[in-house]
């Protein structure tokens, strides 16, 4: 037993020397270039349900950045595709595909930072009640805007962090 919590000690140290050798440093570390995002991007004003949550979720991983050095606007669209029916041809499950376009600006000057776009998809299943279908459609819309903001503070994150790095 103690042999193998050895083993997996020495594992473990030897990986983290692989990372550090591989230039690995953490995005929020020093010099990661996470800390120039936190709290510096204003987001344009939600205009729908689904703007509303995806601008949520971006406020709670990168804050709220009234007035910050960064101006991020962007455009959702989302469809309904069917996916399983019955004998009957009833709709029982359906999926929502999300896509974001999103664009970076510098807020003094309004030059384009970075234009990029994402897009994810999340499913739900219509049962016999019309009350309880659209809870799950409901549902799922705020988990597809979360999957969909995440994505966008990574892609952010991994700019954010060249340009630290320049």
């Amino acid at each position: 037993m103690l042999l193998y919590n050895r083993r997996t000690f020495l594992l473990g140290a030897g990986a983290l020397g692989l990372l550090a050798a591989c230039g690995f440093s953490p995005v929020y570390g020093p010099g990661g270039g996470g800390d120039m995002l936190l709290g510096e991007i204003a987001l344009d004003a939600p205009d729908t349900r689904e703007g509303y949550l995806l601008t949520q979720r971006l406020e709670e991983r990168l804050g709220r950045g009234l007035g910050g050095r960064y101006a991020l606007s962007y455009a959702t669209r989302v469809t309904s595709e069917g996916l399983g029916t019955t004998s009957a041809g009833s709709t029982t499950r359906y999926q929502l595909i999300g896509t974001v376009e999103y664009t970076l600006k510098d807020a003094a000057t309004g030059a384009v930072l970075s234009t990029r776009d994402t897009s994810a998809f999340a499913g739900y299943s219509a049962t016999g009640s019309n009350v309880a279908t659209l809870a799950a459609r409901r549902d799922t819309m705020e988990r597809l805007m979360v999957i969909l903001a995440d994505q966008m503070v990574d892609q952010l994150l991994l700019w954010a962090t060249g340009q630290a790095a320049q």
